[in-house]
């Protein structure tokens, strides 16, 4: 067994790479530039959406008030109507990069952690590179990966997004084995 303070420097150095392979990807591939649709006349629709002040949150239309009224004719009609919307509203001042980007820096540590938690049960010290980079691959693609596709599934997010994203987290569970595997105790 290896203890997780032992593997402080994989678990920073695998977080500062993703971060920099994401960045990277994010920047110079531009795949991702296609996750979000246009609306048409979103100005008018953004003027419309102002009236409502809408705090900061997940929404969804039409929404029935209990189970009951979900059985009903009427909000029967009005989803068929359509559009049935699901959406977040943010905050008012655009989206907070430094926030973000320091909070996916955490998160990445936070995979990183997980992944040498797990290979540190499941390995001893001076176990060889493959094992190592098996498990932390493992390990860092499901914490990048699997909850994605949720949002699929329950959500009705697109499917496209979630590929190119479980690509992503594909490139960056490699990273994360790789660091490991070349520094593992």
């Amino acid at each position: 067994m290896v203890s997780v303070a032992t593997l402080w420097a994989p678990i920073l150095l695998s977080a500062v790479l993703v971060f920099v392979v994401s960045s990277l990807i994010h920047m110079l591939l531009g795949y991702h530039h296609s996750d979000f649709g246009a609306v048409a006349r979103q100005n008018d629709l953004l003027d419309a959406l102002r009236g409502f002040t809408l705090l900061p949150g997940d929404y969804v239309l039409p929404r029935p008030g209990s189970s009951a009224e979900a059985r009903s004719p009427e909000f029967a009609a009005a989803a068929a109507k359509g559009p049935v919307v699901m959406m977040t509203v943010l905050p008012a001042g655009g989206i907070p990069m430094g926030r973000d980007l320091a909070l996916w820096f955490v998160y990445a540590l936070v995979v990183g952690l997980f992944a040498g938690y797990v290979a540190g049960l499941a390995l001893g010290p001076g176990a060889e590179y493959r094992p190592v980079f098996r498990v932390t691959s493992a390990v860092a693609f499901v914490g990048y990966v699997l909850a994605l596709w949720q949002g699929v599934i329950w959500y009705g997010r697109s499917g496209t997004t979630a590929a190119k994203s479980t690509f992503d987290g594909l490139v960056y569970a490699l990273v994360t084995g790789g660091v490991f595997g070349w520094l593992w105790p």
